[in-house]
């Protein structure tokens, strides 16, 4: 494939209205997304909209994140066959999409990079992140050291336990790192925390979210930051096999590693794109985090969705053993998308990522993120499934080394050192 530097930067991010002519102008997918805030956020969420619109359409700004996707982060990553993980389930070939050999681990450095210079060029010099997993987290220290921007970093205090690894790297950074002990101690509470600072202090600071989820334009411009992935994986995939693949397979909490991984395939109807949640401990209520298998519709934290929630309207409890996808709601396009028939979801449960984390490992010797181990369970199965001539992507969104403490625990095995 051609390396970004021979890719048109304006290329990276859509400047023309999107597949399915979403999100309109009030930022909606369809009934699903739209702007549920405080109307002290509006304001900002209207200055951000106009200044992202600008900046997509500035060939500066373009070529400045081409040049820092490549410089910095480490694009392109590689579509990797494994041969190993083929030979071991059988049936269609497998390939992975390295967002692990990203800097700072995972997916998320397109989407921090993307907004990092967003909020600069809105003047702005102080940002706030919240994060599950951490690395999200991670990746906005690392930007803000990279730009000498102020960076705080709020995590529940439950996530900071379990990713003890990353809340040490985002201070090493020079990141402040604030724990939030309400509720579950996880991703919801440590959102809610970081828009409350936002309203706080608007005027000089810029929330960058972490996912495609939130009010518009969030779940829009985390999308387009990581539409990369897919411009990569077609490029890739067609160098590799000659034709486009039959199944695409990513993990989804908030959502932005697996739009990112589908989106230049939503014009492709031979392509299947599937999206894998976290069934925890199986599909009972508080007992998992996957939106499709027992949520409704609803709004929480910005914007209409798919929730876990009652039949009051109160938000229930999750759990994961991966802090990433351990979430109450997914993002506004991926309803959409499922509503109108192009994304199909299923879940895997703790026990088979952590099969899954296990079997990467053994026949690969790559050890990937809890996250991912979910795509990881679901797209083996599905390959098992297919005939040898078929080939399955599998979104590889983050590298283990985080987890390796926290799945070590939950397979009966305490770390001594």
């Amino acid at each position: 494939m051609q390396a970004i530097t021979t890719m048109s930067a304006s290329s990276l991010i859509p400047t023309t209205e999107p597949r399915f002519r979403v999100p309109d102008a009030r930022g909606r997918f369809g009934q699903f997304g739209g702007m549920y805030v405080p109307e002290t956020l509006m304001t900002p969420l209207l200055d951000l909209t106009k200044a992202y619109d600008e900046a997509r359409r500035d060939p500066a700004y373009q070529q400045a994140f081409a040049d820092m996707l490549r410089d910095y982060a480490g694009r392109p990553t590689g579509l990797y066959h494994a041969e190993s993980l083929t030979k071991h389930v059988g049936g269609a070939r497998i390939y992975l999409k390295r967002e692990d050999m990203l800097h700072t681990g995972a997916h998320k450095i397109n989407n921090v990079i993307g907004q990092a210079l967003l909020a600069i060029r809105m003047g702005k010099k102080r940002i706030i992140a919240e994060t599950g997993a951490g690395q999200h987290g991670t990746a906005t220290a690392a930007v803000c050291a990279r730009f000498g921007l102020k960076c705080v970093i709020y995590m529940g205090a439950t996530d900071m336990e379990r990713q003890a690894l990353n809340v040490y790297r985002m201070r090493l950074m020079g990141a402040e790192v604030r724990g939030v002990e309400a509720g579950q101690r996880t991703l919801k509470e440590a959102v809610n925390e970081a828009m409350r600072d936002w309203v706080t202090n608007v005027r000089e600071t810029h929330y960058i979210l972490g996912t495609a989820y939130g009010s518009h334009p969030y779940p829009m411009m985390v999308r387009d930051f990581h539409r990369i992935i897919s411009i990569e994986s077609k490029q890739q995939i067609l160098r590799a096999e000659g034709r486009l693949p039959d199944a695409i397979v990513a993990c989804v909490g908030g959502g932005s590693n697996a739009i990112g991984a589908f989106f230049e395939f939503l014009d492709e109807p031979g392509v299947r794109l599937i999206g894998v949640e976290a069934g925890g401990r199986g599909i009972s209520k508080g007992e998992h985090a996957a939106r499709f298998a027992g949520g409704r519709l609803g709004v929480l934290q910005g914007c209409m969705t798919n929730i876990l929630m009652d039949g009051e309207g109160q938000i229930e409890g999750t759990h994961s053993v991966s802090a990433g996808l351990d979430y109450a709601a997914v993002g506004p396009e991926h309803s959409y998308y499922r509503e109108k028939g192009r994304l199909e979801f299923g879940y895997a449960t703790d026990t088979e990522c952590l099969d899954a984390f296990q079997m990467l490992s053994r026949t690969e010797g790559i050890i990937p993120a809890l996250e991912s181990s979910h795509a990881i369970a679901h797209g083996v199965k599905l390959a098992a499934s297919l005939p040898k001539e078929q080939v399955v992507i599998i979104n590889l969104s983050g590298r283990g080394d985080k987890d390796v403490w926290s799945a070590a625990r939950a397979m009966g095995t305490e770390i001594k050192l």
